[in-house]
């Protein structure tokens, strides 16, 4: 079961999920890993139809253009497999700045990709951070999600996740 633990930090709510349970963590499979290449060729094919921009590096340099995609409206909220591609793409801009790694996970709700930190039961649900936010109508900061993302593993590193339901 997954923990769902809020933080509000100046943007509407940012869901970090923290596995209980017994959830099982297990590397990728080759169909699991060309199915997110087919998901990041989603993405960068998108890019280079919309802007004749470069191919994504896996870095913080994508989140501009990224964030274009997002601040553009180039899919709308009903087009979940390709918000959900560019939740494969931002993942991998917070595996590479946050040493996460692409595994699957299998729990209750199903197996999916997810970025796990070590060998922790932490884990960053990459590939719907964005899409269930659009869903909601929700504004959508990849650079901010990218710095909450940071704090919160940073304060689970040092145990003070979650955080006093008192400190803002």
């Amino acid at each position: 079961m997954l923990l769902a633990a809020i933080l509000t930090v100046n943007m509407p709510v940012f869901v970090f999920g923290q596995s209980m349970g017994n959830p099982r963590f297990t590397a990728l499979s080759p169909q699991d890993s060309t199915r997110l290449e087919e998901q990041r060729a989603l993405v960068a094919a998108t890019i280079w139809q919309r802007y004749g921009e470069h191919s994504l590096t896996k870095t913080k340099a994508d989140i501009p253009i990224l964030q274009k995609l997002i601040d553009d409206k180039v899919f709308d909220k009903s087009q979940t497999y390709e918000l959900q591609s560019l939740g494969v793409a931002f993942g991998d801009v917070l595996a590479h700045e946050l040493s996460l790694r692409w595994v699957m996970i299998t729990d209750e709700y199903g197996t999916d990709p997810t970025l796990r930190l070590k060998n922790t039961s932490t884990n960053v649900n990459a590939l719907t951070m964005i899409s269930k936010r659009i869903e909601k109508g929700q504004a959508v900061s990849l650079s901010e999600l990218l710095r909450i993302t940071r704090k919160a593993l940073a304060q689970i590193g040092k145990g003070t996740w979650p955080p006093n339901s008192n400190a803002k």
